[in-house]
């Protein structure tokens, strides 16, 4: 399997059985990531060497307008894509084998999590996982700490609270708090 197929076996939301071509796939793509957040993370780049490793983990063209405090960890790298003017602070964690789609001129925080991946309830079945693709919009700005689930979609402008847990869409230009988060204000332009 080639990650073109991964990837799209994964905007079909492809279940993921334990042990299955697309399930060793996964495994064998994060030791690729593993090699480019070492190299990231492992000493002092300047903003244009960590531009260009940076892509070539996400396999993308280098973008000048990108920057990124490490350390940086994801777990496959291939399924992420930027828009331009994005930052990513340090201590981020991306789980991106569903799917992560950032836009514009989006903040992200210290330590923020982005997950796209749920594993199945069951006991006998919990090695399996369901993907889901989160989506942060145009002028997002994601607080420290905060965690993003699989399947979220964060509207254009919106402010994602330090520490908030994101379980549920988030509307355009709406704050929101907590655990889970909730909206507590509508940014007035």
């Amino acid at each position: 399997m080639d990650s073109r197929a991964f990837c799209e076996a994964m905007a079909n939301r492809t279940h993921i059985e334990a042990g299955s071509g697309l399930h060793l796939h996964m495994h064998e793509m994060a030791q690729r990531a593993l090699w480019y957040t070492a190299e990231i993370n492992g000493s002092y780049h300047s903003p244009e060497e960590l531009r260009k490793l940076f892509f070539e983990l996400i396999g993308k063209e280098c973008d000048e307008t990108f920057g990124l405090f490490p350390p940086f960890h994801t777990d496959y790298g291939l399924n992420i894509s930027l828009g331009k003017h994005v930052f990513i602070n340090s201590g981020c964690c991306f789980q991106d084998q569903g799917g992560i789609e950032i836009g514009d001129g989006v903040l992200i925080g210290h330590q923020v999590v982005i997950a796209t991946l749920n594993h199945d309830l069951g006991m006998e079945s919990r090695g399996s996982m369901t993907p889901a693709p989160v989506k942060i919009g145009n002028g997002v700005w994601i607080g420290a700490h905060a965690t993003i689930l699989p399947g979220v979609s964060v509207g254009d402008g919106a402010v994602i609270g330090a520490g908030a847990v994101v379980t549920k869409d988030v509307p355009a230009g709406t704050v929101v708090l907590g655990v889970p988060a909730r909206p507590v204000k509508k940014i007035e332009k």
